[in-house]
């Protein structure tokens, strides 16, 4: 289900290329180049009925007037509700793309509100910079108001840009942030040009322009620089050594710079990959019952747990 940030190639076909040149450098110029980050697919090929999955579908509404789609999954029938948990998925596809990562939490007895930014999905609108903030607030506004969630531990869930975006987010909100008892990170991007140097460095078309470009995105909104504000949250932080899309060392760097309470966990595997593995979900459900425990303990490494 989970998709890594999509290849400058779909948003740049190689026939044409000077004209295509023209009009990427146009696009980007007049969007901020937030266009770099975005991938949205429209429309939802499954539900989560699919995958044996109760779940109502939610709408939302951007203090800007924009439409926004959820998920809300419950907890499993007759289990005790342990906490929410907030998931802001990466920048590729939708919903759908994306159930894979929380899918196995409605069993353990957490309940799933999953958001589509505009643009992707059901959702309306167009994903932008600094737009797509207002819809993480909506979403955060809707879990102050359902009557399951409170009395209930919440805790976000971001995985790639998704993460990014809360963190970000969270330190320009701190009354958002202080209703959290947790925030986890999953192969989340350091600095955004990074990402969109990546990104460039796909195509031949693009690739002599992934410099130039690059710097034409809107990097000042990146987690580097916003996470250290973030204390006293625990955070939980994983990334792969293995990860082709979003390198092992972003989320070295963040974990490095953060002043939160925090735990780093090196995993094995593709881009956000990270929950289908037994051993990744066990270390999110310690951080979900115990997030300062946790940080203050030894979980074990990629080099410690049995491959």
């Amino acid at each position: 289900m989970q998709r890594p940030f999509r290849h400058a190639r779909r948003c740049v076909p190689v026939a044409s290329s000077l004209r295509l040149v023209v009009l990427l450098l146009a696009s980007l110029w007049l969007s901020g180049c937030s266009g770099l980050l975005f991938y949205p697919e429209p429309g939802l090929p499954i539900t989560p009925e699919r995958a044996g999955l109760e779940y109502r579908d939610i709408e939302l509404h951007a203090a800007d007037g924009t439409r926004l789609h959820a998920w809300w999954l419950p907890a499993k029938a007759g289990l005790k509700v342990r906490g929410t948990i907030l998931h802001l998925h990466g920048n590729g596809g939708n919903l759908a793309w994306h159930l894979g990562a929380v899918h196995w939490l409605p069993e353990q007895g957490y309940q799933v509100l999953m958001l589509d930014y505009r643009g992707y999905g059901l959702s309306a609108g167009k994903p932008r910079l600094p737009e797509v903030y207002q819809d993480i607030d909506a979403a955060f506004t809707w879990l102050e108001q359902a009557p399951a969630v409170q009395g209930k531990p919440l805790t976000l869930l971001g995985q790639s840009l998704g993460g990014a975006l809360a963190v970000h987010y969270l330190a320009q909100h701190a009354e958002r942030r202080e209703r959290l008892q947790g925030l986890v990170l999953d192969g989340v991007p350091a600095r955004y040009r990074d990402v969109a140097r990546d990104v460039l460095s796909q195509s031949w078309l693009t690739w002599p322009l992934q410099v130039p470009l690059s710097w034409l995105v809107p990097d000042g909104d990146s987690a580097i620089d916003s996470i250290a504000q973030l204390e006293p949250l625990p955070l939980l932080i994983f990334h792969s050594l293995d990860d082709k899309v979003v390198a092992f060392s972003n989320g070295d760097r963040l974990h490095r710079v953060a002043r939160s309470p925090r735990r780093f966990i090196e995993t094995r595997g593709g881009h956000v990959q990270t929950f289908a593995e037994e051993a990744w979900r066990q270390a999110l459900l310690a951080f979900l019952h115990d997030p300062q425990g946790v940080v203050d303990s030894s979980i074990p490494s990629v080099s410690e747990t049995p491959q």
